[in-house]
């Protein structure tokens, strides 16, 4: 009995936590930096549809993990699932791949932050404020699940301020209310079809899907603290039913703001949208406004990544995948050996993104961008063979708290989407290397899970 205590963690987050967090995980450099590539990529229209069907997928995946992190609320919850409703060794790769996602971003985040820095301090070196912010991280996670989730709270605010100002401010330049830069009347829509709906051809849409799905993944956190919520039955579904809302929202509704006060071509070509179009109305200071808000997207995404990382190693632990002492936790309930092995392995993506950025970094950045869109797959998944063996136990749909509505269709529905935005970059030669390396990368995974089962079968056999 000390020892399991010793394994577990704390129910310390509190409804308004779980939104800001599940927030936090999106809302990062995908929207603030990457949203300007694909407005160029895919035209205004194109872009606004990417956008719209990736917010179905993940409203979609979103509703099947409600079902299962409600009946089974556990930390580290879809690979879980994936174990018990798949099979072990797909449960293994789906935590694997997890892990490497946060783990890789991770490093991406800390040279990022160290980048926007020298902005404010051109002399100074990028890895002394990628140190500081690893460490500030770093002790916002080994602190307690509360203080995580406080400071996690507090830079999700930030953003969302900044993202409903900006939708405000720039809807006012649209309908001319306030003058913009390069308009002598009313801008409103032109710049949508100025160039036909499509200027680079409806190819463009599938393109841009893998980093549209890159810009929503974070959404599934809410699964990942599903052990950590207070009262899981009443706050996860809560988070859940206003997700498509808010992506909708933040996501669409600065994605029309920009492609209508932005033509096209200029979009992600040289700044972000959001402080050319700050700029453009005369904001002032409005680059270093908006590099302090992407500063606390980074650090936002950094710190959920880390907390995510964390998770998915004690999760394994906890589930005997990998040496038990991962899933110690300290006084505070933090699994501090997991939170340290994440940290390294941020670490070393950060440290091979300088010394190997055309081998190992490229890899590990093409892995990571593909890993979530198999996660969302694997929930799915996991959710049509949840239902089966519950009403082969006995139970009725009635009982269950949370229900994924239209069942199967929904469950199905986001499992095709999700495979189509992985096989779909096929078209895309710039990212389709991502799918060279992820499928040996996903044969070494279940082969390393089978062949250490094969080897502790046999020590077994050769024991008795």
């Amino acid at each position: 009995m000390q020892e399991k205590s010793k394994n577990n963690l704390k129910r310390k987050m509190e409804a308004r936590h779980l939104l800001m967090i599940s927030l936090g995980g999106v809302i990062g450099t995908g929207l603030f930096l990457s949203s300007g590539y694909t407005i160029h990529e895919a035209g205004p229209v194109g872009a606004i549809l990417a956008y719209a069907i990736g917010a179905i997928v993940v409203y979609l995946v979103m509703l099947c993990l409600g079902e299962l992190a409600v009946a089974m609320p556990q930390t580290g919850s879809f690979h879980v699932y994936a174990d018990k409703f798949i099979g072990p060794g797909t449960g293994f790769t789906v935590a694997i791949l997890y892990w490497l996602t946060w783990t890789v971003a991770l490093g991406s985040e800390f040279t990022a932050a160290g980048l926007i820095m020298r902005t404010w301090f051109p002399h100074s070196p990028t890895w002394i404020w990628s140190l500081l912010f690893m460490i500030v991280i770093f002790t916002s996670n080994a602190l307690s699940v509360r203080f995580f989730a406080e400071t996690e709270f507090w830079f999700s605010s930030i953003k969302v301020i900044a993202i409903i100002a900006f939708i405000i401010i720039g809807g006012l330049a649209i309908f001319g209310i306030i003058p913009i830069k390069g308009y002598s009347h009313a801008p409103l829509f032109k710049n949508l079809y100025a160039n036909g709906l499509f200027p680079n051809g409806f190819k463009g849409v599938f393109t841009t899907m893998l980093t549209v799905n890159f810009a929503f993944s974070g959404t599934e956190l809410i699964g990942v603290t599903a052990g950590e919520t207070k009262d899981p039955e009443k706050n996860i579904p809560k988070a859940i039913k206003t997700t498509l809302l808010r992506l909708v929202i933040f996501f669409i509704g600065s994605i029309i703001v920009m492609a209508a006060l932005i033509p096209w071509q200029k979009a992600g070509v040289n700044q972000s949208p959001f402080v050319l179009v700050f700029k453009s109305i005369g904001l002032p200071f409005a680059g270093d406004l908006m590099n302090f808000v992407v500063l606390t997207a980074i650090l936002s995404a950094a710190n959920s990544g880390l907390y995510a990382s964390t998770r998915m190693l004690w999760s394994l632990a906890h589930e005997k995948m990998i040496p038990a002492y991962y899933a110690k936790t300290n006084n505070r309930g933090v699994p501090i050996i997991a939170l340290l092995v994440s940290m390294v392995g941020g670490v070393l993506a950060l440290i091979s993104s300088v010394v190997a950025a055309s081998t190992v970094y490229l890899v590990l950045v093409s892995i990571s961008g593909l890993a979530v869109v198999i996660v969302w797959m694997a929930i799915a998944l996991s959710e049509i063979n949840f239902r089966k063996h519950w009403l082969k136990s006995g139970h009725t749909v009635a009982e269950l708290k949370f229900k994924t509505p239209w069942y199967p269709l929904i469950p199905w529905t986001a499992f095709i989407m999700s495979l189509l935005s992985c096989v779909l970059i096929v078209f895309d030669p710039t990212q389709r290397s991502a799918l060279f390396y992820m499928i040996p990368f996903l044969a070494i995974c279940y082969a390393i899970y089978y062949g250490k089962k094969f080897l502790k079968t046999r020590k077994k056999d050769a024991d008795s």
